[in-house]
């Protein structure tokens, strides 16, 4: 069996497409309507309680998981952002222990969304704040060799 994708049912369509399209920049693959799909897997479904027949109710802010997107200028994205009045952030730019910065923030129907820099990207940061080879490998817990690759 192979992992197809992610789908979100979603109460509004045109609100959510608009969010994934326009603010997020994912491209649309598939538009039909009631279901549209994005590259890399992600699709929104506005009927999915009718469609699975199983007498399912929306739910709000459910927090039991988050959408994960990597981006090489997490502060761009986070001035963008944050100048959408809609949303919701539940943090802004935050770094973890092995070097990556996130930021999490609620989508128009309330689920969790993750920007966070790529460990390219935080292995880079580590590197031109004059960390040696060996200190951004052991912070990031990426290899070595890889960390040399990008210098």
């Amino acid at each position: 069996m192979k992992y197809g994708g992610t789908l979100i049912a979603v109460q509004n369509m045109e609100k959510s497409k608009y969010f994934y399209e326009t603010v997020m920049e994912q491209k649309v693959t598939m538009d039909l309507g009631a279901h549209v799909s994005f590259e890399g897997g992600l699709s929104l479904q506005s009927n999915y309680a009718e469609l699975v027949d199983a007498g399912l109710k929306p739910l709000s802010k459910e927090n039991n998981f988050q959408l994960y997107f990597e981006t090489n200028d997490l502060e761009k994205w986070y001035e963008k952002i944050k100048l959408i009045p809609e949303i919701e952030f539940l943090h802004g730019i935050r770094e973890y222990p092995w070097g990556q910065r996130v930021m999490r923030f609620y989508d128009f129907e309330q689920h969790i969304v993750e920007a966070a820099e790529s460990m390219e990207s935080a292995a880079k940061r580590c590197l031109a704040q004059g960390w040696s080879v060996e200190q951004t490998a052991k912070k990031t817990m990426l290899p070595a060799d890889y960390i040399r690759q990008l210098l």
